[in-house]
């Protein structure tokens, strides 16, 4: 290491044996390696994070979100591939962290993967944000998508505030992140806040920045998100949940086009375009008194929305194969394609979670599988429908997919029949028909 390079810091949290064994191949890799407890890694500064990952942090998850949320830097997560295989954990693995390993380490691999949150870190301390690269373009050739795009290509070089909405996981941000590279603002900073992740006693300063000595713990000059997006793009993620107090001051804010750094004085000019993201109804939170109407109508002068993945028909395997493709270059591990009963286990999921649950799911199937293809058990999904590994005659296979497709259908046209007919291709009598035989009520 040369003697002018800065040290690393690594903080290990919750150590366990293979992590004290992993610890003198860091520090001869030049990191800084400390160590603690959950409860007192709060009070250690380090330029990266190593949780050893255990099922009590995931069934209470708060102390390790706080930690998560107030260090500013990158996280990953030490994991038992037995853990890994429930889903609530891999969920909260993937939502949480920047990365992970399941043990025994594999040195090479955790150092390239400790560089990489490293650099991420440092531009985040910088005022930048970090960019996925699997999140280059919205991908897939489905209609929804492909009007999205041809509608964000009008929308990019106004200057307009843009209402985004729609369900977690359907890539808002990412709508967010196109609309800026298509506009004139594009080589300005970027700057997405997330105001559901952000503890309310914080994101006043996070925001607008606070002066030295504006509160205890403040040591020094903080520049807020919204002035370091100045000439650039801010993106407000979730913005239902945004504590009413803050609603007041982000329309004065709109309204005035310049914000004043908590325990400042002086006015600073701030230019910026705004784009705001929802999943929640903000006409409802308005009836009900937890959003303000003036600020959505400030906010939602265009509206985007973005669809669902199981309205995305055509899409799945392909974005399937693109995550595959990628984690399997992120983790180096051998390319890897999906088995037949995976393919079916993913066109019968509902995609509750989305592209995000698509990725975190494939992402997981990678690191899981042990044969030459994904499972569908790899992935999370067998056990969910009896009919991915019951073997049986071309017959019985008709019936259960008729069976199937007439459950689906209801699900989503029980009010009127006569439309879930039209989806399905069939006359009124053929479906009463093939309910009668099926013996669905």
């Amino acid at each position: 290491m040369h003697e002018s390079a800065p040290l690393r810091r690594l903080l290990v949290v919750d150590p366990c044996d293979d992590c004290h064994r992993l610890i003198p191949y860091l520090r001869d890799a030049g990191w800084g390696v400390d160590s603690s407890t959950l409860e007192l890694a709060s009070e250690r500064t380090c330029d990266v994070g190593l949780l050893r990952l255990m099922p009590y942090h995931v069934e209470h998850p708060e102390a390790v979100k706080e930690l998560i949320t107030r260090s500013h830097t990158e996280w990953i997560a030490v994991v038992s591939p037995e853990d890994l295989r429930r889903q609530q954990f891999g969920d909260f693995v993937c939502e949480w962290f920047f990365d992970f390993h399941t043990l025994p380490f594999d040195v090479s691999r955790v150092q390239v993967t400790l560089g990489r949150a490293y650099g991420m870190a440092r531009l985040r301390g910088q005022g930048a944000i970090q960019v996925r690269e699997l999140e280059h373009e919205l991908l897939g050739e489905s209609r929804p998508i492909r009007e999205l795009r041809k509608l964000l290509s009008k929308l990019a070089p106004t200057e307009s505030p843009v209402l985004i909405r729609g369900e977690s996981g359907t890539g808002k941000e990412l709508v967010a992140r196109t609309l800026h590279q298509q506009s004139h603002r594009k080589g300005k900073p970027f700057i997405a806040i997330n105001c559901g992740a952000i503890p309310e006693h914080l994101i006043q300063s996070e925001l607008f920045g606070h002066e030295k000595g504006a509160f205890t713990g403040a040591h020094q000059r903080k520049i807020g998100r919204i002035e370091a997006a100045n000439g650039g793009t801010l993106f407000l993620d979730e913005i239902g949940d945004l504590p009413l107090e803050l609603q007041a001051n982000l329309l004065r804010f709109l309204q005035e086009k310049h914000i004043e750094r908590v325990g400042g004085r002086e006015p600073i000019s701030v230019d910026v375009r705004v784009l705001a993201a929802t999943h929640v109804d903000l006409e409802s939170a308005i009836s009900l008194g937890r959003f303000r109407e003036d600020l959505y109508y400030r906010l939602n002068v265009l509206q985007v929305g973005t669809a669902p993945l199981r309205e995305r028909h055509g899409d799945l395997a392909m974005l399937a194969n693109h995550f595959a493709h990628f984690y399997s270059q992120e983790t180096g591990r051998r390319p890897r394609n999906f088995s037949q009963d995976a393919l079916v286990a993913m066109g019968k999921h509902d995609w509750p979670g989305n592209v995000r649950e698509l990725a975190n799911r494939v992402r997981r199937g990678l690191v899981l599988a042990e044969g030459r293809q994904i499972e569908a058990v790899d992935l999370g999904l067998v056990g969910q429908h009896e009919t991915i590994s019951t073997m049986g005659t071309l017959d019985d296979y008709k019936s259960r997919a008729e069976r199937q497709a007439l459950c689906d259908v209801l699900t989503r046209h029980s009010d009127n029949l006569s439309v879930a007919a039209k989806v399905l291709g069939v006359s009124r009598p053929t479906f009463y028909r093939l309910l009668h035989k099926h013996q669905i009520r």
